[in-house]
């Protein structure tokens, strides 16, 4: 079996938790290198793993095949753009860039290079997200009229995370709303109008940590939601049509699973518990039918499995870059719409 040497860029949370994990328990990949300023860290989960300090380092070492950007996202383009230039695959964390036109560059570039670039949208493979996309694509819903999506937290206090600072590319629409933005899109595509309302509520706030989105499908409205201030949260979805709704609470268990260290793909990975499982009311002859779907077990490797495919056997990759290029266009236009006040065609 080809083993894909990786070098992973940054090992804060992102690092840390949702990508060395996978690349150690996966098939097929090495963790080769690690470019980080704190090596303890790093050897305290990884004692065999070189610890570097430089990027450019890491992309002169020819044995390197898959460079993982997990840095900050003032960096995302800048360093992805070194790293197809030396001859990488390259993997970006979440938002994929700050601007369209540096997603659009590097677009191109990967292709006349002829290297992968793919951004972790992991929460593609989130339990409830699948759960819901296969309620709509069975059609037991029938024509879908509304959408809703909340990620909400109860952060009333600011923290010193550069998410949370006054640099571009932080707060939490990029954030969050990355999350939100690319499931809306991989469900109903691109949108045809766009409203949107980004504040900055709490009162030492640097940066956004609330916002409200309406994407508009026709009679079709997506709603896309996330505050920093709510402490009862309510459902993570709701989706109604014209034969029924679905609502779902709680969130998928893999991050809190990354957290305390557990072994992705494990027995019981990514499952939900019974209580948690969303409820399906349906009208059938006249006759009300409320019953529980059992949710579909989530499954983040899934994007490394795919990756390793697109790359040693030439098959589709996990996360098209274009698919991550039109969530930056969304945000984009949701930050004009909120700061002019008002809704927008989307081109």
């Amino acid at each position: 079996m080809k083993i894909l040497r990786a070098g992973l860029i940054g090992y804060g949370f992102s690092g840390e938790i949702f990508h060395a994990p996978f690349i150690k328990a996966l098939e097929g990949y090495e963790l080769s290198k690690v470019v980080s300023s704190n090596p303890t860290k790093v050897h305290n989960h990884f004692p065999e793993v070189e610890v570097i300090e430089s990027v450019d380092e890491l992309l002169a070492d020819e044995l390197i095949d898959l460079v993982i950007i997990t840095t900050p996202n003032t960096t995302h383009h800048s360093i992805a753009k070194k790293a197809l230039l030396a001859g990488k695959h390259v993997v970006v964390e979440k938002p994929f860039v700050n601007q369209a036109k540096d997603a659009e560059e590097l677009i191109e570039l990967a292709a006349n290079s002829q290297k992968i670039i793919t951004v972790f949208q992991n929460r593609r493979w989130d339990n409830d997200f699948l759960t819901v996309k296969q309620c709509i694509e069975s059609g037991a819903l029938g024509e879908i009229f509304t959408f809703e999506s909340h990620f909400d937290r109860f952060r009333p206090q600011v923290t010193e995370r550069w998410r949370e600072q006054d640099l571009e590319g932080s707060g939490i629409l990029y954030d969050l709303g990355a999350h939100l933005i690319d499931q809306a899109l991989q469900l109903f595509g691109l949108p045809e109008t766009i409203q949107g309302d980004v504040q900055v509520q709490r009162n030492d706030g640097l940066v956004d940590d609330y916002f409200h989105i309406v994407l508009g499908y026709g009679k079709l409205r997506v709603i896309l939601h996330s505050s920093c201030i709510v402490m009862s949260v309510g459902p993570r979805f709701q989706v109604h049509g014209n034969k029924g709704s679905f609502v779902k609470y709680g969130m998928d268990s893999q991050e809190a699973a990354l957290k305390t260290g557990k072994i992705p793909g494990t027995l019981e990975w990514g499952w939900d518990s019974e209580d948690s499982y969303g409820a399906l009311n349906i009208r059938k002859d006249e006759i009300d039918v409320l019953s529980k779907v059992e949710t579909i077990p989530g499954s983040y490797q899934s994007f490394y499995q795919e990756l390793y495919h697109s790359i040693v056997d030439a098959g589709a990759v996990p996360v098209d870059a274009v698919d991550a290029m039109n969530t930056i266009k969304v945000i984009e236009a949701v930050k004009a719409s909120s700061l002019e006040k008002r809704t927008l065609l989307f081109t």
